[in-house]
């Protein structure tokens, strides 16, 4: 049996305001969105529980090719670096871009900043169409450490994710493999599509794993409707 909860409400009115002079309207507004946060935090631990209890996923029969850093053609099950789970985020940075898409590489900046710690649990790999020597030498650009990059070989795994399509406009995709023995199974890869925005939001999953947008949703003035982060300034 799961244990029993605390009303949010109650939770909320242990909460304090850290400095004085605040008014009533102020103080009891903030204890119902103290509430509400408690119901998120739990919300996600929810979501997070049905992620886990997923069923078996499907088991990737196709041999999808990939070149590492090293110059090595790999298969995926060879990506997994001795875990038994790996994360993999596909980016936008094909061939026949100049430079990298700025949203993916806002959110692989994220990323590198807790790659090491993540690494201790779980294989984390980023994977894209251009030469991982291109990929890399980004990387180096931007000063990330901690990100290991991976060339898909040819375009069929980028093709079957969906992050590709045959008009050649590219689409992130976040992607967690389970291994199975000698085998590889998909465990959870994101689903929200572009056409289940909800009006006036950009696409995005939940959660947003971006930090940008997190800190952003933080403030007064949000995340805004037209602003978007760029590779430089």
């Amino acid at each position: 049996m799961p244990p029993t909860l605390t009303p949010a409400d109650q939770l909320a009115a242990l909460g304090h305001t850290p400095f004085p002079g605040a008014s009533d309207a102020y103080e009891a507004a903030r204890r119902r969105l103290l509430a509400e946060e408690i119901e998120l935090r739990r919300h996600l631990a929810r979501v997070a529980e049905q992620r886990r209890a997923l069923p078996p996923g499907p088991v990737i029969s196709k041999d999808y090719r990939f070149i590492d850093t090293q110059g090595r053609e790999v298969g995926l099950l060879d990506l997994f670096d001795g875990h038994d789970t790996l994360v993999t985020y596909f980016w936008m940075f094909g061939p026949q871009r100049a430079r990298p898409c700025p949203m993916c590489t806002n959110l692989l900046g994220g990323l590198n900043g807790n790659a090491a710690d993540i690494r201790q649990r779980v294989a984390l790999k980023v994977l894209g169409r251009s030469t991982v020597e291109r990929q890399v030498a980004f990387a180096v650009e931007r000063g990330w450490r901690g990100l290991s990059f991976v060339q898909t070989v040819g375009d069929d795994y980028a093709l079957d994710l969906g992050a590709l399509q045959p008009d050649g406009s590219e689409y992130p995709a976040l992607v967690v493999f389970q291994r199975d023995g000698d085998r590889v199974r998909l465990f959870w890869a994101g689903g929200m599509t572009g056409e289940m925005a909800d009006p006036g939001q950009d696409p995005r999953g939940a959660p947003d794993l971006a930090p940008l947008w997190n800190v952003l949703d933080l403030t007064p003035e949000g995340r805004g409707t037209d602003w978007y982060p760029k590779l430089s300034y």
